[in-house]
């Protein structure tokens, strides 16, 4: 049988996994402490410019409101109704499928179950039925 010997992993493990060095502490510190700081100073910026936009773009909507709402609502009646319609087509090429299944004779595995389990239930009738007969 072979001897296997893993190696240990470069940043500074010893023979216990979790006991690390120094260096590998301040690595793992440093990469943090930046990857956390660039995204709040990213957070920051999108916070600013968010509310720069805002207070510029608010008296336009005040202005423009009473057009607004209405074209709001229009587009959202509209796609309600796409959503709705799209769902009724679903389930209308869902139950066509079924009627076709149906029809042709391509029943769902339950049916298939169902029928066979009815007839093996006539056959047993029929074993018990023809062996009292015949005694």
């Amino acid at each position: 049988m072979a001897d296997f010997h893993y190696q240990q992993p470069l940043l500074g493990y010893r023979d216990d996994p979790h006991q690390q060095t120094l260096c590998t502490q301040v690595v793992k510190a440093a990469t943090a402490v930046t990857a956390g700081g660039s995204l709040l100073v990213l957070a920051a910026l999108i916070l600013t410019a968010t509310v720069i936009a805002l207070t510029i773009v608010t008296p336009l909507f005040v202005i423009f409101s009473p057009v607004l709402v209405p074209a709001v609502i229009t587009v959202a009646l509209l796609s309600l109704g796409f959503l709705v319609s799209g769902g009724f087509g679903v389930a209308a090429i869902t139950v066509l499928a079924w009627i076709y299944r149906y029809v042709t004779g391509k029943h769902s595995v339950r049916h298939k179950l169902l029928n066979k389990a009815l007839e093996i239930k006539d056959y047993g009738h029929q074993q018990i039925s023809g062996g009292l007969q015949t005694s």
